[in-house]
């Protein structure tokens, strides 16, 4: 394992907020929906890159770097680049399970999920999945980690994270997947097979498969608790579905901006966050059945992948290194 330690120079924070189109309605005239306060450089990371997880006790973030065979682990509190774990394969998911303060890493060249440990992120062993290992999300009561992978299926690793006690079959690779908190659900995106699929996360079988229609490219996927609605993000259309958790209903749907890759929701605020590549965020707020733009931010070309921390209150886009930009995480602060 190749350990590289990133720069230790402290970001000072930038005040610019960039703002496509104002704020609507209830939010105030061009009031800001999200506050930039800070970019923290990420070294010489290069290419893709793919999702991010936090551990929250540390404030440390973990930023799958896809084209640099990297995981880049950022000190939130400090502002910097902490270091970068290497030789990695296409690292796409990451998650931290708090109670064996482990990392797991889903590497989609060789199929396998990479374990670290403690503060020191010691490697601490692999699980293979034989191909494309993606997704990853973290159920900590029950002591399980879910990866979706292959040709269609999500692995259920067990307590000790060593081995694979349990295989949901899929009709086709799965995308972006979400717990439900208040069932034993898991809806998965499924693009290839034009469906969102349910499986019940202890049975481990398919429940039921919904239908996309003429919607296509489902990746990105949010769960909204409060209102029990599955947010469902299409490329093709780009816009943002909402189905019925209870039946898999559509009820409504509102244009995005193009080439989403990550929805988070905001339930302090009632409000939903919309990462893309053609370079903006969009905000949406809940609005009856639906949800109304009331911001969009630009980023940078090719920054689709965010991560919304709710126990921190901030959203985090990562920005891809493009010609002479340097890579880094950028920090915003929703407001009010």
């Amino acid at each position: 394992m190749n350990w590289r330690r990133g720069p230790s120079v402290l970001v000072a924070a930038v005040a610019t907020l960039f703002i496509a189109s104002g704020a609507a309605g209830g939010e105030g005239e061009g009031a800001p929906t999200l506050q930039l306060e800070v970019k923290i450089p990420l070294g010489d990371v290069r290419g893709r890159i793919d999702h991010m997880a936090v551990d929250l006790s540390r404030q440390r973030l973990f930023v799958a770097a896809l084209g640099h065979d990297s995981v880049a682990v950022v000190d939130l509190k400090a502002q910097r680049l902490d270091r970068l774990i290497g030789d990695l394969s296409e690292p796409q998911g990451v998650g931290y399970e708090v109670t064996k303060d482990t990392l797991y890493v889903a590497n989609g060249g060789d199929g396998s999920v990479r374990l670290f440990e403690r503060a020191d992120l010691l490697p601490a062993g692999r699980v293979e999945l034989g191909s494309d290992a993606d997704n990853i999300r973290v159920d900590s009561k029950a002591g399980r980690v879910f990866i979706g992978h292959g040709d269609g299926a999500l692995a259920i690793l067990g307590a000790n994270g060593h081995q694979t006690i349990a295989s949901a079959p899929l009709n086709a690779h799965p995308e972006s997947f979400q717990l439900d908190a208040n069932t034993d659900r898991i809806f998965v995106n499924v693009p290839n097979a034009g469906s969102i699929d349910v499986v019940d996360r202890t049975s481990g079988k398919r429940i039921a498969s919904w239908p996309t229609g003429n919607r296509s490219a489902n990746y990105a996927m949010a769960l909204d608790q409060t209102h029990q609605r599955v947010l469902v993000a299409f490329r093709r259309p780009a816009e943002l579905g909402v189905f019925s958790a209870a039946d898999g209903n559509l009820v409504a749907s509102t244009p995005t901006c193009n080439d989403i890759d990550d929805v988070f929701v905001d339930s302090k605020r009632d409000r939903i966050y919309i990462s893309c590549g053609e370079g903006f965020v969009d905000v949406l707020a809940a609005e009856g059945s639906s949800y109304r733009p009331i911001g969009r931010i630009a980023t940078a070309v090719g920054a689709r992948t965010s991560l919304f921390v709710p126990e921190l209150d901030r959203f985090l886009v990562a920005i891809p290194a493009k010609f002479t930009t340097t890579a880094a995480i950028w920090v915003f602060r929703p407001s009010p």
